[in-house]
């Protein structure tokens, strides 16, 4: 069963930031030039900086390149176009459009630092949306709240569907044996960027924290087990996310699973064909709305590879074999996070899909997550949807971790019912997919205005996530106790009114796909 790769969703917000108006700031020396912004209620912003240089024409499908250097102060007042994708706009849940454009690899700062030696923890934001869309100037994503308990934000931009993910045997031959995950380099490239830039901000390049959500989340799993990144950040936070699955055999495996840098090239081959193109050379030739135009239909079509470069393979075998980057970690997941993705559910459509996809372990599947009727087949789509593609990989990154690392674990479960418009359509909904976002970042929407205690858990939530930049550690004056996660006490934090530490959740279910997640390495074992 194709799970997070057949949806993706970006939550976003109108974020609106009460104060004086903005005033130009000082400028700001960086390796490529002088940046200026604008600084508003101790906080200054500086929006569209180059990390990278545009990849296009002959860049196109290539490792991201250093930006060129410039002249003169450059002008850092407004948001850069987001990576080419497909425009997705929901007004109940306050989505915005985005401007796209190919030439797309900036990034934004916010900055409490009133000089250059302050050395501020820094929080790095990957934004998710499937590895197809998403962009760094959803209003959602603004850091001035976080900014403001005194880290240093910045939010990186990367390539997206096929322009960030293709692979291609030709490209694999020109770039020495690897190809395909052009997104997560740009990613890699940003953090290299910060290492070198952000003291020029007031912030401390060792002492950088990544963080993301959904395909944010899971790159940030994917860097945590990337020699790429090793040395880039000292802490890791994954919001709905993780990527301990195996490779696909089949191509139709339930769970989350991963391609080869084989299978990808294929796939590759495949649509460089459908483009018209004859070659990589011509490929790079078309235009970028043709690319767009030509890509697979559906969110998440594109993904990340095991292209053995900057994914070696199966991250829970690394992580078995201690082959990672280990620092402190904070991850966890949400309580109804398949509510976004499943709107209804039929039972024979169910218990097929679920026979297709698990093959010789769907009865046990089953057993935990019965669908005799339509009523019991959405409740356990939806749990399914939940365990499989986030919970299932957060609880299995915790324990592995807890059992190999020196890094300590810090596990939630966002449990919080957000403030859903009053609609048919979210009467039903839980926690959802992406509901914890508006209270990480302190952002709400005019359709899903807060409540005192949503604004009460906002400033809960986005206090463990700055403590936890700070120091390694959430936990904080005037904050309920978080306990670290443990194999011999695997204790989560519930964020919820009030927030406390709880029993794993739905562990029984978890442990019927750990059965079948090791059963298939198993399976992968035989001729």
């Amino acid at each position: 069963m194709r799970t997070f790769r057949t949806l993706a969703f970006v939550w976003a917000a109108l974020a609106s930031v009460a104060g004086l108006p903005a005033q130009t700031s000082k400028p700001v020396r960086m390796q490529s030039g002088l940046v200026q912004g604008t600084t508003q209620d101790g906080v200054t912003t500086y929006k569209g900086i180059p990390f990278a240089a545009p990849p296009v024409g002959d860049l196109r499908w290539r490792p991201p390149q250093a930006p060129m250097a410039w002249s003169g102060v450059r002008n850092a007042t407004q948001f850069a176009p987001a990576c080419m994708q497909v425009p997705i706009v929901s007004k109940d849940l306050g989505m915005e459009s985005v401007a796209t454009n190919e030439d797309c690899l900036y990034l934004n700062v916010w900055t409490p630092a009133k000089s250059a030696n302050e050395k501020l923890a820094v929080m790095v934001w990957i934004y998710g949306g499937g590895f197809t869309i998403g962009g760094t100037s959803i209003s959602l994503y603004d850091g001035m709240n976080l900014a403001k308990k005194g880290v240093i934000l910045v939010s990186v931009a990367y390539r997206l569907g096929a322009f960030g993910f293709m692979a291609h045997p030709e490209l694999t031959a020109e770039q020495g044996g690897h190809s395909g995950n052009y997104g997560l380099l740009d990613q890699i490239a940003g953090l290299q960027w910060v290492k070198r830039n952000i003291a020029a901000f007031g912030g401390d390049p060792s002492r950088v924290t990544i963080f993301g959500e959904s395909a944010g989340g899971i790159s940030v799993s994917m860097l945590s087990a990337s020699p790429l990144a090793k040395g880039l950040f000292r802490g890791a936070i994954s919001e709905s996310g993780g990527n301990f699955a195996p490779q696909h055999q089949t191509g139709t495996e339930g769970g989350e699973n991963m391609d080869s840098l084989a299978a990808a090239e294929k796939n590759g081959t495949a649509f460089l064909a459908k483009l018209g193109a004859a070659s990589i050379a011509d490929g790079r030739k078309k235009s970028a709305d043709e690319i767009l135009k030509n890509s697979p239909p559906g969110l998440g079509t594109a993904w990340p590879i095991f292209d053995g470069y900057v994914l070696l393979g199966d991250q829970y075998k690394l992580y078995e074999a201690k082959r990672y980057n280990d620092t402190p970690v904070l991850i966890g997941t949400n309580s109804d996070e398949g509510a976004l993705f499943v709107p209804f559910a039929k039972a024979d459509v169910y218990q097929k899909t679920i026979h297709a996809g698990y093959g010789e372990y769907a009865d046990k599947i089953l057993a935990a997550y019965p669908g005799g009727t339509d009523s019991e087949a959405l409740r356990s789509s939806r749990d399914m949807f939940r365990d499989a593609t986030f919970a299932w990989p957060t609880w299995t990154w915790a324990r592995l971790q807890s059992k190999t690392g020196k890094g300590k674990v810090y596990v939630y479960y966002f449990s919080h019912r957000p403030p859903y418009p009053n609609t048919p359509q979210f009467k039903d909904w839980g926690a959802a997919h992406a509901g914890e976002i508006a209270y990480v970042f302190g952002n709400f929407t005019p359709t899903m205005p807060p409540s005192a205690s949503d604004r009460t858990i906002s400033d809960q939530i986005s206090s463990y996530w700055v403590n936890f930049a700070k120091k390694g550690d959430p936990n904080g004056s005037g904050l309920p106790e978080w306990p670290a996660f443990t194999n011999t006490s695997a204790q989560v934090m519930n964020l919820d009114d009030p927030s406390k530490p709880i029993d794993v959740p739905n562990l029984q279910k978890l442990e019927v796909l750990d059965g079948y997640f090791a059963w298939r390495r198993e399976t992968e074992k035989k001729p």
